[in-house]
C-alpha cells in the first residue's frame, strides 16, 4: 500500500535528518488523494447527483425526489456493526416524524446488496439501503477516508448525513457523526 511506502520512506529520512519541504509535498498529495473529495460538497451547493441499487431492487437516483422530497443521505462504515446499527434504528424509529417533514431517508455504505438486505430484514428497517461497492458516491461526497482502528490505517466511509432540500441543494452537511442524539440533530436542521 501508498501509505505504508511513505511511512518507511519517512522513518528513513527521519533518521538519516534527511527530512525536507518536497517530500512533505508528495505525502500531501497522496494523502489528499487518498482521501477523497472532501470538497466537492458543500452546503449551499447543488448536491451531486447519482444512481445507486439498493438492497429492495430498486435503483435510486437523488434527482428523482428534485421538486417532491427533502432527502437525508446518510453514509454509514458497515452493516450490523454496533453504532451503525443504533443509527439505522434511530433513522427508522424517527421515520414517521421524518415523513410528516415531507423527507426520503437514504443509508449508503460499501457492503453489497446481499447484506444490506440481511441488515434491514434483521432490523426492519424501513428506508432503502444503498450499495457503493465502488466508492464512487461516497467519494463523490467526499466520505471515503484514511481511518485509523486500534492502530490499523484502512480507507472507509466516514459516518456523515447531508440534508438536500428539494431543489437539490445541501442544506446541511453533518460530518464525522456522532450517532447519540444525531437522528434530533438532523430534524433540527429541517
Amino acid at each position: 500500500m501508498v501509505v505504508s511506502a511513505i511511512h518507511s520512506k519517512f522513518n528513513k529520512q527521519v533518521h538519516t535528518g534527511n527530512v525536507n519541504s518536497d517530500f512533505f509535498r508528495k505525502l500531501k498529495s497522496v494523502h489528499e488523494s487518498e482521501q477523497g473529495e472532501d470538497q466537492s460538497v458543500e452546503e449551499g451547493k447543488l448536491a451531486p447527483d447519482f444512481t445507486l441499487k439498493s438492497d429492495d431492487g430498486k435503483a435510486y437516483s437523488l434527482s428523482q425526489f428534485r421538486g417532491k422530497k427533502q432527502v437525508v443521505l446518510y453514509f454509514y462504515p458497515k452493516d450490523d456493526t454496533p453504532g451503525c446499527t443504533k443509527e439505522a434504528c434511530s433513522f427508522r424509529d424517527s421515520l414517521s416524524r421524518l415523513d410528516s417533514l415531507g423527507v426520503q431517508v437514504l443509508g449508503v455504505s460499501l457492503d453489497d446488496l446481499e447484506s444490506h438486505s440481511k441488515f434491514r430484514t434483521k432490523y426492519d428497517l424501513n428506508f432503502p439501503l444503498l450499495s457503493d461497492t465502488d466508492q464512487s458516491v461516497s467519494r463523490q461526497y467526499g466520505v471515503y477516508k484514511m481511518k485509523n482502528v486500534y492502530g490499523r490505517d484502512f480507507m472507509g466511509i466516514e459516518r456523515s448525513t447531508f440534508v438536500i432540500d428539494k431543489s437539490g441543494k445541501v442544506k446541511k452537511a453533518f460530518r464525522r457523526v456522532k450517532v447519540d442524539g444525531h437522528v434530533d440533530e438532523v430534524i433540527g436542521s429541517l
